[in-house]
């Protein structure tokens, strides 16, 4: 491997940010001396979440071994995961009459085709299910763990404790045909609308409009690449969902 020079399309406030949780988990491990220090090791963490980078061309960047940039990374996700609002928490602020939009995307992995359980039909490929819960703007409120591909929208919706939750706060649900009979505050497009009078496709097209805004949200998740195709094991893409999500929540209150 040959190092060379690069730019991180991320604000430096950021990457300070970052260093300081790595610090003060330093502090708690009582283990103060590593190879990088706080800066780098955040720097390192955020260059294999933003670009995907291999673990072997992170190493040579940064001049460490390759297990120990897959353990600087790993640690590092662990320490902004546990900084990733809860779904109750996310909810907190919504007033009366506010609403909030709920949808699903597939974190595209590398399976073969025996791995029934992660290939969706839907997408016609393997992946990880998510679900998001959105502002109207396509702000992301909260980001569910992730579960195996061919989970139902509105299944994981469910599961997570979405539908619950929503209803609890009283909060108006904009959702796409996938959660159809989900009930409680829910409110997804008529079907066969076609066939429907004037003013059920009318308001089809009011529904999508109103929850359009809501594709930003898995927008801004993927504009980290390690989340457009994850070359890691299942279990860790939640963490590293979550880690994206603290650090999109560390941009918009920054």
């Amino acid at each position: 491997m040959v190092p060379y020079p690069v730019t991180l399309d991320v604000p430096y406030g950021l990457v300070e940010h970052v260093s300081w949780l790595i610090y003060a988990r330093r502090r708690e491990l009582n283990s103060p001396w590593r190879r990088l220090g706080y800066f780098k090791q955040a720097l390192l963490a955020l260059a294999r979440l933003r670009k995907n980078e291999t673990f072997a061309q992170l190493a040579a960047g940064f001049d460490v071994s390759t297990a120990t940039a897959w353990r600087y990374v790993d640690e590092s996700l662990d320490v902004l995961s546990a900084w990733a609002p809860g779904l109750h928490e996310a909810l907190t602020g919504l007033g009366e009459g506010d609403f909030v939009i709920v949808d699903g995307t597939l974190i595209p992995i590398d399976r073969i085709a025996a791995d029934e359980p992660y290939y969706s039909m839907k997408h016609r490929k393997h992946g990880m299910n998510v679900q998001v819960v959105a502002r109207p703007d396509g702000t992301p409120l909260w980001f569910s763990r992730a579960t195996p591909g061919r989970t139902h929208d509105l299944t994981a919706a469910r599961a997570h404790g979405i539908v619950q939750a929503c209803l609890t706060r009283q909060a108006l649900v904009l959702a796409g045909r996938a959660y159809q009979g989900a009930g409680a505050t829910v409110r997804t497009p008529y079907y066969h609308h076609r066939e429907q009078p004037a003013h059920y496709r009318k308001s089809n097209r009011d529904h999508a409009i109103l929850r359009a805004p809501g594709e930003r949200a898995f927008a801004q998740l993927k504009s980290w690449r390690l989340l457009r195709r994850a070359r890691c094991s299942t279990r860790r893409i939640g963490t590293i969902v979550q880690a994206v999500h603290a650090l999109l929540t560390c941009i918009y209150s920054g």
